[in-house]
């Protein structure tokens, strides 16, 4: 019995946590000082918004700056923080700190939380990652300071830096600006920090901790025994090619679009580019209005927001590896090989049919949101609510502009959407399916089906 609690707490716990910290959220956002006189939102949407900041989604129904005051814009902020990290880790860290020590179990609830394989030295890894990602905003957050020094002053361009520079690595896209970043659409300072953040905060803690342990080795010696692992050159290329191919598909799509692209001088038009593709897949931050883009453009977005970023990053979907194994294992299908390699290492075939899995139940539960927003929102196009769901899934946070109409049903089923895309749609299947089983000594014999034509 004791065994059977235990496995159901690995994932149970996971989830809970983030739904705690989205009850707590809720009511701190509800609370007469956090907005400003008249503009108090519901309590169902304080949870759209508070499940928008903790899932690290970025979807909005009210413009929060103008809404929300210093006390309910940092609530958010916090949320988006403990939300990107993981509750979970995050709590770990306080533990580490008070007790420098975890115990076996809240070991088991961080890998699931991080989305790592295999147990491991848990309280390096924490204070490497507390490390990064601190170092990544703070940075990200000095850089941006000079960019909004020139409009505000210097606590308000510090709080505008720093509330900028967590949304954008957290892969949220909150903004305390009208409009996202438009007015900012051409500002290279922006436009290079901004993505450079999101990219960094999209790769995964454990990509970037592969990255920092293999640029900073605590021995020279070590420095050339240490590889970047699977997941890391996985993550890095696949991101780089979603990048590279978004930014090549804006341009040319949209370069003669007169709403988006077509009045922008040629250099211009790669930047904004460059931008959007970056941020469509997990971030939210906008440049351009994405309800004047073209259908193809939508389209191809769709298909990014719905892979989203990397495993055990801040973003959602069903992740650039799972796309990467997949693709390697239609290719050994199709080459009649016997073994899924790359850089000359072998992938399971255990990991492929989990990578299908994922699609699958990510597919059919999309269909179902989908189908149910298409019998609700009877008045709104199928594209734009396709568009709200596949965002709210890959924690995109972008829309069409329908998010403030919503019924307040759909968005309730919105804000569940953005869940199970933050913790995982896999991890709520195990959460909801595992049983303890016992291990027969028998095998069924083996039969042939046809599939296919």
């Amino acid at each position: 019995m004791a065994e059977k609690k235990k496995r159901m707490s690995v994932y149970s716990v996971l989830i809970l946590s983030f739904f705690f910290i989205i009850i707590i959220g809720t009511i701190l956002l509800s609370l007469p000082v956090a907005s400003f006189p008249g503009k108090r939102p519901s309590v169902i949407d304080s949870l759209f918004i508070a499940t928008s900041a903790v899932t690290v989604t970025g979807l909005v129904i009210t413009d929060i700056n103008y809404t929300f005051t210093l006390f309910g814009k940092t609530v958010l902020i916090i949320l988006v923080q403990l939300g990107g990290l993981g509750v979970m880790t995050f709590s770990s860290v306080i533990v580490l700190f008070l007790t420098h020590k975890i115990d076996y179990t809240a070991k088991k609830i961080i890998q699931k939380d991080l989305n790592y394989n295999t147990l491991f030295n848990i309280q390096s890894y924490i204070k490497n990652l507390i490390k990064i990602v601190f170092l990544i905003e703070f940075i990200g957050a000095f850089c941006l300071f000079f960019v909004f020094i020139k409009k505000f002053s210097f606590l308000k361009a510090v709080y505008y830096a720093v509330f900028h520079s967590i949304s954008a690595f957290c892969n949220t896209g909150f903004s305390l600006f009208p409009g996202s970043l438009s007015e900012y659409r051409t500002n290279i300072p922006i436009n290079l920090i901004i993505p450079m953040l999101i990219t960094l905060g999209s790769l995964g803690f454990t990509t970037l901790n592969s990255i920092y342990t293999l640029l900073f080795p605590k021995f020279k010696s070590d420095k050339k025994r240490i590889r970047l692992t699977l997941t890391a050159r996985l993550s890095v290329i696949v991101s780089l090619i979603l990048i590279i191919l978004g930014t090549v598909l804006t341009l040319l799509i949209e370069m003669s679009n007169p709403d988006t692209l077509k009045n922008f001088v040629f250099h211009d038009k790669l930047l904004l580019s460059f931008f959007q593709s970056v941020s469509i897949r997990t971030a939210g931050f906008q440049t351009l209005d994405l309800i004047h883009m073209r259908k193809p453009t939508l389209i191809f977005y769709m298909i990014l927001m719905f892979i989203g970023a990397s495993p055990g990053s801040t973003g959602g979907g069903i992740k650039t590896t799972t796309i990467a194994v997949i693709t390697l294992g239609v290719y050994t299908t199709l080459s009649h090989r016997k073994n899924i390699e790359f850089h000359k290492r072998e992938i399971s075939w255990g990991v492929f049919n989990r990578a299908i899995a994922i699609v699958f139940i990510s597919i059919i539960y999309i269909f179902v949101i989908v189908f149910t927003l298409s019998y609700i929102e009877k008045n709104q196009k199928f594209i734009l609510l396709l568009f709200e769901v596949i965002s709210a899934f890959g924690t995109a946070g972008l829309s069409l502009d329908i998010t403030p109409v919503l019924t307040p049903i759909s968005k309730i089923l919105i804000s569940l959407t953005m869940f199970l895309g933050r913790v995982g749609p896999l991890t709520v299947a195990m959460a909801l399916t595992m049983k303890r089983r016992k291990k027969g000594t028998y095998s069924y014999p083996v039969d042939k089906i046809q599939i296919g034509c």
